[in-house]
């Protein structure tokens, strides 16, 4: 085994994994350049949002903030909760990079996304491990692809004055659903049950959360919630 995970722990290797998801970070990276410009923002201020924060939902959030004027503080503070996802996924992955310096594991959280997560779950669901190479692969191939179809947006979103007309405002939801259909479809019948019972708790305390907390933190708590009855029902 430790051959075979040496072997696949190249560079190379972890931009073609990456390949399969760049029409995703295409697509919605395009949109957040229609919809920045559309929220008055400049070709630099959109490419140092996407080299930054480099993080799709809280780029959205922060172009519907700025638009309404709202001041730096609370979108600091926004941008920073919808982050915190990727604290748990940072979490999760953790464990494979134990070997690396810490500068080095800063790099990989730093860079991790939703997509490049689901591919290194999956991947080391195949070979139990993941190598540091294959997953700078990974992560550089799709950041330098976000910040190239975010400034290809900001060119086109110059001749789209309205995007939600385009329905390019909904683009990063459909991104998600669409994962979300991806991942139940490859499912067997018995984790297919679990991953639905989760979406029922989800929905159910993010219902009952509703009612005392703000939408962004309800979903969060939710969110980690959720994530630990996953854990601990998956182990049964």
């Amino acid at each position: 085994m430790a051959s075979v995970v040496q072997q696949e722990d190249r560079f190379i290797y972890g931009v073609r994994d990456c390949l399969p998801t760049l029409l995703g970070y295409i697509s919605i990276g395009i949109a957040f350049g229609v919809v920045g410009v559309a929220s008055h923002l400049s070709l630099v201020e959109i490419t140092l949002l996407s080299v930054l924060i480099y993080g799709g939902a809280s780029q959205f959030i922060f172009c519907g903030l700025y638009l309404v004027g709202t001041p730096a503080s609370i979108i600091i503070i926004t941008t920073f909760i919808v982050n915190l996802r990727h604290l748990l996924m940072s979490l999760t992955l953790a464990p494979s990079f134990t070997n690396n310096s810490l500068l080095r594991n800063i790099g990989f959280g730093t860079l991790l996304t939703d997509e490049t997560f689901g591919v290194a779950v999956a991947k080391r669901a195949q070979t139990t491990v993941l190598g540091a190479k294959w997953m700078d692969g990974l992560n550089i191939t799709a950041y330098l692809a976000w910040i190239a179809a975010s400034v290809l947006g900001t060119v086109i979103g110059k001749w789209i004055p309205s995007p939600e007309t385009w329905g390019l405002d909904f683009a990063l939801t459909a991104m998600f659903v669409a994962l979300l259909v991806l991942t139940l479809s490859a499912a067997k019948h018995a984790m297919l049950q679990h991953y639905l019972l989760l979406i029922g708790y989800m929905m159910m305390i993010m219902y009952i959360l509703s009612y005392f907390l703000p939408s962004h933190i309800a979903v969060l708590v939710a969110t980690m919630l959720v994530a630990t009855i996953g854990v601990v029902t998956e182990k049964k």
